[in-house]
């Protein structure tokens, strides 16, 4: 329900982003707490990690990446039945005053993807075909959601994937 309400006020451009100051390290850590159980569950080892040291505090809508983030580590858990998933972080650029962009990058060891789901998978309702949402369900909303979240928040989302090898998405905010 909250997926088609977040959807609606998306659509209705009714979503507001609240960038105010959070840690990013208690962010990384709370996701790892969160999302540690559901990996080990299903025999996936979770690493997050970042490539570089991030200030004790960033100016952005925690709750909106932290929503965008959500996502993707439970799809890239949810498709890897065993094997790794990860979250990383990254500058994107150089800082400059004040600012600075990074990419998170979340990539798995599932089932992968063909270039022509690719070329849909950030369209609303849209699920590979009918058997994927038989088998691990979903609404089809969640990587719309993220891509709308990301632009909001002045960034972008893509993907990359390979039938089972796995699946790439980075997320890139200033």
């Amino acid at each position: 329900i909250n997926d088609i309400l977040d959807f609606s006020k998306v659509e209705a451009g009714r979503l507001d982003i609240d960038p105010l100051p959070f840690s990013p390290a208690t962010l990384l850590n709370d996701l790892k707490a969160i999302f540690t159980p559901q990996a080990t569950a299903t025999e996936v080892t979770l690493e997050i990690r970042s490539e570089v040291t991030l200030p004790d505090v960033l100016v952005a809508d925690a709750a909106r990446l932290r929503q965008i983030l959500s996502n993707l580590l439970s799809n890239a858990i949810k498709f890897s039945r065993q094997g790794r998933v990860t979250l990383t972080v990254r500058p994107a650029s150089s800082p400059q005053e004040n600012r600075i962009e990074l990419e998170f990058i979340v990539s798995d060891t599932g089932i992968g993807m063909s270039a022509e789901t690719l070329g849909a998978l950030f369209n609303p309702f849209f699920q590979a075909d009918a058997s994927i949402t038989r088998r691990f369900g979903g609404t089809g909303l969640g990587l719309s959601i993220c891509q709308r979240l990301a632009e909001l928040m002045g960034g972008t989302i893509t993907a990359s994937s390979k039938i089972g090898v796995g699946s790439t998405f980075l997320v890139r905010l200033p």
